[in-house]
């Protein structure tokens, strides 16, 4: 009974062995769509030269409810966003341009100008990248001085 056992011990061992070697993983290359790629922002105006400072980098979900317009802001560094649901109309409160980026488009925001989002008729739902440096912020309040998010 014992050398059975020890006769079934090994087949197993052995089964388990060759079971794990054979679920190992392949290695491959992934596809990668480019969802945006740009040196200036959506309204024109051309990123300059990062600080000489370590990144931070920051990645947002930001959730704004429909029928809503984010208070005027700016970022003080570059960012990008995906709009994951609804729409997003971007205001430059200079020019008075805007852009409306709609599900599955991506967009690169504005430095240093003064701007605001707002949502449709739906709650927008953005993932936004932002490419920064420790300690300062990602959005800056002007005139009420209320914060984006």
């Amino acid at each position: 009974m014992q050398r059975q056992l020890i006769t079934f011990v090994a087949l197993l061992s052995s089964a388990l062995a060759f079971s794990s070697g054979a679920a190992a993983q392949s290695v491959a290359t992934a596809h990668a769509d480019v969802l945006v790629k740009s040196d200036a922002s959506w309204n024109g105006v051309k990123y300059v030269a990062y600080p000489k400072t370590a990144p931070e980098l920051t990645v947002l979900k930001l959730t704004i409810p429909a029928h809503t317009a984010l208070p005027w802001h700016k970022h003080p560094v570059p960012n990008a966003g995906y709009v994951l649901a609804g729409q997003l109309t971007i205001e430059d409160r200079a020019s008075g341009k805007k852009e409306t980026f709609t599900t599955g488009q991506a967009f690169t925001e504005s430095v240093n100008d003064v701007h605001r989002g707002v949502s449709g008729d739906v709650p927008t739902v953005l993932l936004l990248t932002y490419s920064g440096t420790k300690g300062v912020p990602t959005s800056i309040p002007v005139d009420s001085k209320q914060p984006e998010y």
